[in-house]
């Protein structure tokens, strides 16, 4: 790959630059909540649920291919450095909730305990190769934040 495409995967793979950040994955996590809010805060909501799908998939993709880039250029299993997979993760976690600070918060600190305990099966699929195992387990474990705040957000508040 030509400097300039690796510096750029490099760029994306680590959050734009938060995973050299202390305590990468909240600030990158953070970052994404910023990004989320200020620039698409109505994209993945359940009004624009197919179009906030396929914005999941190519992040996720884009993600997958980064964070392989990354891997590889810093020759470490899931560097901490890393954190596309975050980025990945929370919005997984905010899809179909309702547009808002309060959701895209609490989707945060549920997407980062979540992250950090890593539920079953999630823990075993970060052993997977390459770049989707450093961002499988985030998007499983936005699944799981997804699932409990729609719950949440939509049936019981």
């Amino acid at each position: 790959m030509a400097t300039s495409g690796r510096i750029a995967a490099l760029t994306v793979a680590t959050g734009l630059g938060s995973g050299y950040l202390p305590i990468s994955g909240t600030c990158g996590s953070a970052v994404i909540l910023l990004l989320h809010r200020f620039l698409f805060p109505n994209a993945l909501t359940a009004q624009n649920w197919l179009s906030g799908l396929i914005l999941l998939l190519v992040i996720t993709a884009i993600a997958v291919f980064t964070a392989e880039v990354a891997e590889r250029h810093y020759g470490v299993k899931d560097d901490g450095r890393v954190t596309i997979d975050e980025f990945a993760g929370y919005l997984v976690t905010v899809y179909c909730l309702p547009a808002g600070w309060v959701p895209a918060v609490a989707a945060f600190f549920v997407f980062r305990v979540l992250d950090i305990i890593k539920p079953p099966p999630a823990h075993a699929l970060q052993d997977l190769h390459g770049g989707i195992g450093i961002v499988i387990d985030d998007v499983l474990a936005g699944v799981y934040g997804c699932l409990f705040l729609n719950i949440l957000f939509h049936w019981i508040l």
